[in-house]
């Protein structure tokens, strides 16, 4: 009995040795197929080698010697210990080739977005400079005194067909920036009273056109200084806005409130609540109200037009900024946003509207603005539009012939420049990174705005780097555009 199962051990022994050597010699062969693993393939022959003797020592044993339990057990012992080893190192290349795959995919996916970013930048920039044009033709069209009320009425149509043309592109973009993990916040000082003055401006004026009553009120002691991002706040706010303007129709009412709900030394809580009397919402859309392209009633698209995007955007804003978004709607009777952010201190200074007013005292009656755009097109309407203001301009092709302009004139000469980014020869960055290297007294002082179809948070901030004073998007707003020069040239 005893002899059975010693011969039993080392007969099973070597079979599973056969067994040992073929998994060993296939596992050899995998790692061959990967080509930078050709120093740990030539590793993996010696052991086979050696198992190959192993195999032989089995036989001699078997058919020569006369093994005893002590020898026979050693010998099946060892059979099994390297079965394992074999299953260890398979498993653990195995991890290994599927960890290299997902980074080969991360990586794919990676250069994937970054396409999409540059396809999506190149796209948005070629559609916003025809419809800076279309922008700028209605804007002169409309200070046409002898127009027909039904002229002057397809005119707003184009005008808001095409500003909602705009907001699916800025829409679309900040999705992408999402995806790609690439939206960013700002941190530059802001005033709040000033965010609340354009906000309100904006909010109040869509209101009366509809029919809507609106009221904004804040609670309490409001900080005017913070640091963070002003544009993303305002987002967040207007995106807000929006949907409560659109969904709600006359006599309805928005009301929106804000209040700085909890502050520390280095922090400031605020606390902005939206309500509407509009259509509001059933109660199981409610969770989906965030999701991408999510829209409760698809069969109203052609009269509440959207991408779908506004909230999930906004919600990734306000996560950005430590902060909450909170819904709560009734069918029929309507609908209440509440959003909190976390804004950094800038020191507590009393509620004050002073920097945004003290703009009216600066006038553009008679400024000499340089107009550096490469788009004969868009150069004549910008001129017009800054013409009706009583500005009066010059205009440089590219970035070269702005800075040998700049360079000839008389200094106090130019009170401005609005610089494109995109042209030929010389683009807006460098020109005016040699502006403001010039030697002359108005070089580093002269307001330079970054007036482009670039929209992306990194072409605001390479407008700020090269020592652009703001950075202002096509299509351009004559109203916004002359707010910023008389900011810029207080």
């Amino acid at each position: 009995m005893l002899n059975l199962l010693v011969y039993g051990m080392v007969y099973l022994g070597s079979a599973l040795m056969v067994y040992n050597i073929y998994h060993y010699i296939r596992y050899e062969r995998e790692i061959s197929s990967h080509g930078d693993w050709e120093q740990e393939r030539r590793i993996l022959r010696l052991p086979i080698f050696l198992l190959m003797l192993f195999l032989a020592g089995y036989l001699a044993v078997a058919f020569v010697g006369k093994p005893d339990l002590i020898i026979s057990g050693i010998l099946f012992g060892g059979s099994i210990f390297v079965a394992i080893m074999v299953y260890l190192m398979q498993r653990i290349s195995n991890r290994i080739f599927e960890n290299e795959k997902i980074e080969a995919e991360l990586m794919a996916m990676e250069a994937a977005n970054r396409a999409k970013t540059n396809f999506l930048s190149n796209m948005s920039h070629e559609m916003r400079t025809p419809m800076n044009v279309v922008l700028g033709l209605v804007r002169l069209m409309k200070d046409d005194a002898e127009l027909s009320p039904q002229t002057l009425s397809n005119l707003d149509k184009i005008e808001a067909s095409t500003n909602h043309l705009l907001a699916i592109i800025n829409d679309v973009l900040d999705m992408s920036l999402i995806d790609a993990g690439r939206m960013t916040l700002r941190e530059a000082p802001f005033s709040f009273g000033e965010v609340m003055l354009q906000f309100n401006s904006l909010v109040a004026a869509v209101c009366h056109e509809k029919g809507v009553t609106y009221n904004c009120e804040r609670i309490g002691s409001v900080d005017d200084e913070f640091v963070g991002d002003a544009t993303k706040l305002k987002q967040i706010m207007l995106s807000i806005a929006d949907n409560a303007v659109k969904f709600t129709d006359a006599p309805g009412q928005v009301r929106c409130t804000v209040e700085q709900t909890a502050s520390d030394e280095e922090t400031r809580t605020l606390r902005f609540v939206v309500q509407d009397s509009g259509v509001g919402m059933d109660s199981e859309y409610l969770a989906h109200a965030f999701d991408a392209f999510s829209r409760e009633d698809l069969s109203s698209t052609s009269t509440q037009a959207g991408t779908g995007l506004g909230l999930t955007i906004t919600k990734h804003l306000v996560d950005m900024m430590n902060g909450t978004i909170g819904i709560e709607s009734e069918r029929g009777v309507g609908t209440t946003v509440t959003v909190t952010v976390v804004l950094k201190a800038a020191g507590a200074k009393p509620e004050s509207t002073e920097s945004v007013e003290s703009q009216d005292d600066v006038s553009l009656e008679g400024r000499r603005i340089l107009i550096v755009e490469d788009v004969d097109l868009n150069a004549e309407i910008l001129a017009d539009l800054l013409d009706m203001e009583g500005i009066l301009s010059e205009r440089a092709e590219n970035g070269q012939v702005a800075v040998d302009l700049f360079q000839k004139s008389a200094a106090g000469y130019y009170d401005g420049i609005l610089m494109d980014l995109r042209m030929p020869v010389m683009d807006g960055l460098e020109a005016t990174r040699r502006i403001r290297a010039l030697d002359r007294p108005d070089a580093g002082t002269i307001p330079i705005l970054a007036l482009t179809a670039n929209a992306f948070e990194e072409d605001v901030q390479n407008s700020l780097a090269a020592g652009m004073n703001a950075h202002l998007p096509k299509p351009a707003d004559i109203d916004m555009l002359c707010a910023t020069l008389k900011k810029c040239m207080k």
